[in-house]
C-alpha cells in the first residue's frame, strides 16, 4: 500500500511538473541556452558512491527550491580541477547557469534529506541531464540527499528537474554583468520579465563575501506554481549591489 501511495504522489509530482512548462510561453532564450556546445560521453557514465553527510531528516513538505548555480563563479579558479573538469575546463561546452539541485523544503522550516533509498539513477536519464548538471558526482548526490525525499523513482526526479528547467526563459545575463551599478533587485526583476509566472519576490539569491553571484534560487509552492521565497531563500536585500563573472 504504501508502495502504491508513493508511485501514485510521484505521477501527481511529474504531472504538476509537467503543467508548470505547459504553461511557460514559447519564446527564445530558454534553459538550452546555458550550454555551449555541451557534449556527453560516449561512453558509460560512472556515478560515484554517495556518502551521507548528515542526518535523515523526514518533514512534510511545503515546497520546492530549483538551485541554480552560476557556473562562471564556481568555475572561478577551478579550470584545471580534475574533479570538476568537465564542467569547467571547456572541453566539454561551456556553462552559464546550471542545475545545482532540485530540493524539497520543509512545511514548518528545516528540509527533508537522506530519505533511504537503494536506488540510482539510469544512464539513460544521466545522459539526458549532463547539459542541465554537468557532473554526475552532483547529480548522484542530489538524488541521494534531496530526490529521494521526494518520489521513489530516481529517473523521476531527473524528469521532474528537466521539465522545470526546461520552462526557464533567460534575460542577457552577459548584459547584466556589465552594469557597474547592478543590484539584487535588477536582477530579479530582469528574470520576472523574461518568465511570465513569476515576480521578483520568487527569486532568491546567493552572492559570495566580495558581492558575486553564486546562485539563483526559485521557489515553488507543492504543486510546482512559483512562491514566494522566505527570508532565508531570497538571500540579499534588494538595494544590495552585485557583480557577475563572466569568465571571459
Amino acid at each position: 500500500m504504501a508502495r502504491h501511495a508513493r508511485s501514485i504522489a510521484a505521477a501527481g509530482t511529474l504531472a504538476a511538473a509537467a503543467a508548470v512548462a505547459l504553461a511557460a510561453p514559447g519564446m527564445p532564450g530558454n534553459a538550452r541556452a546555458q550550454a555551449y556546445q555541451c557534449r556527453v560521453p560516449s561512453g558509460p557514465v560512472i556515478l560515484p558512491n554517495v556518502r551521507r553527510d548528515g542526518p535523515v531528516r523526514r518533514v512534510p513538505v511545503g515546497g520546492y527550491t530549483l538551485a541554480l548555480s552560476w557556473s562562471p563563479e564556481f568555475c572561478r579558479f577551478r579550470e584545471g580541477n580534475a574533479r570538476h573538469a568537465r564542467q569547467c575546463s571547456g572541453r566539454e561546452g561551456r556553462f552559464a547557469f546550471v542545475v545545482h539541485g532540485l530540493w524539497p523544503e520543509g512545511r514548518r522550516g528545516g528540509w527533508p534529506q537522506w530519505c533511504p533509498t537503494d536506488r540510482r539513477p539510469s544512464q539513460t536519464e544521466v545522459r539526458a541531464s549532463l547539459c542541465m548538471t554537468p557532473d554526475a558526482g552532483l547529480i548522484a548526490h542530489e538524488w541521494a540527499k534531496h530526490g529521494s525525499c521526494m518520489v521513489r523513482d530516481p529517473d523521476g526526479y531527473l524528469r521532474i528537474t528537466r521539465i522545470l528547467w526546461n520552462s526557464l526563459r533567460w534575460p542577457d545575463f552577459d548584459r547584466l554583468s556589465r552594469d557597474r551599478d547592478l543590484s539584487a533587485s535588477d536582477i530579479r526583476n530582469a528574470f520576472a520579465d523574461a518568465n511570465r509566472y513569476w515576480e521578483p519576490e520568487m527569486v532568491g539569491l546567493v552572492l559570495n563575501e566580495r558581492g558575486w553571484l553564486e546562485e539563483m534560487r526559485l521557489c515553488y509552492d507543492t504543486r510546482f506554481r512559483p512562491a514566494r521565497c522566505d527570508a532565508r531563500r531570497f538571500g540579499p536585500a534588494d538595494a544590495e549591489r552585485v557583480r557577475i563573472w563572466r569568465g571571459l
